[in-house]
C-alpha cells in the first residue's frame, strides 16, 4: 500500500521517473501510472476495436505486461511512447487469437460526453455526428485509424507516433493526411 508520503513523492515524477523507480523495484508507482493512463488508453484501444469489453482486458493486460516488461523500459524514450508501443502488441495479439477463434469486434456506438446544459435536440444531432464519425473511423484501414487515434483523440506528436509505428515522422504526416481524406470521403458517403 502506498503512504500518503510516498504516493505525494511520486506524483511529482515524470512518468519516465516513476518506471524507473518501478523498473528498480518500487512497483508502488504503477498505481499511479494507471490511473494517468488507463482512461487515455481505453480510448485509444475502444477506437481501434469497437469493443467495450475487449478494451478493458486489453488495458489491464497491457498494465500487467508493462510490469513484467518493466526491465525493457530504458528511460531515453517517453515513456507514453513506450506504452502505446506495448498496448499496440497486445492488441495485435488479441487481434490474432479471435481471428484464430473465428471472433470479431462488434461495432458498438460511439458515445460522446455532451454538456449537460445543451438542447436536447442538439444533443441528439451531437450524438448522430459522433456515431457517424466512429462508424466512418470503423471503415478506415487499421492502419489509417490507428495514426488518426493516436494523433487526434491522444493527442501524441508525431515524433511520438513514428516511434511507437517505426516508421518516419514523415511517413507519419503523410498517413494522417491520407487518414484524413479518407475518412471525409467515407463520411461524405455514410452523411448523405
Amino acid at each position: 500500500m502506498l503512504s500518503e508520503t510516498s504516493h505525494g513523492n511520486l506524483d511529482a515524477l515524470t512518468d519516465n521517473a516513476i518506471m524507473i523507480k518501478i523498473k528498480e523495484g518500487n512497483l508502488d508507482g504503477m498505481r499511479l501510472l494507471f490511473v494517468r493512463y488507463n482512461r487515455p488508453l481505453y480510448g485509444f484501444l475502444f477506437r481501434m476495436t469497437n469493443d467495450r469489453e475487449t478494451s478493458e482486458d486489453i488495458v489491464q493486460e497491457v498494465f500487467y505486461r508493462m510490469l513484467k516488461s518493466r526491465h525493457t523500459f530504458m528511460g531515453t524514450g517517453e515513456f507514453r511512447t513506450w506504452m502505446y508501443h506495448l498496448s499496440r502488441n497486445v492488441l495485435k495479439d488479441v487481434i490474432r487469437k479471435h481471428k484464430k477463434a473465428g471472433h470479431h469486434f462488434e461495432m458498438t456506438a460511439f458515445e460522446e460526453r455532451i454538456d449537460s446544459g445543451a438542447a436536447a435536440d442538439e444533443k441528439l444531432l451531437k450524438q448522430q455526428e459522433a456515431a457517424m464519425v466512429q462508424e466512418a473511423l470503423g471503415r478506415l484501414s487499421p492502419e489509417f485509424r490507428e495514426v488518426l487515434i493516436l494523433s487526434r483523440y491522444q493527442d501524441l506528436r508525431y515524433s511520438e507516433i513514428a516511434a511507437i509505428l517505426d516508421i518516419t515522422q514523415g511517413a507519419v504526416k503523410v498517413r494522417v493526411h491520407r487518414a484524413i481524406e479518407q475518412l471525409k470521403q467515407i463520411f461524405l458517403k455514410t452523411a448523405y
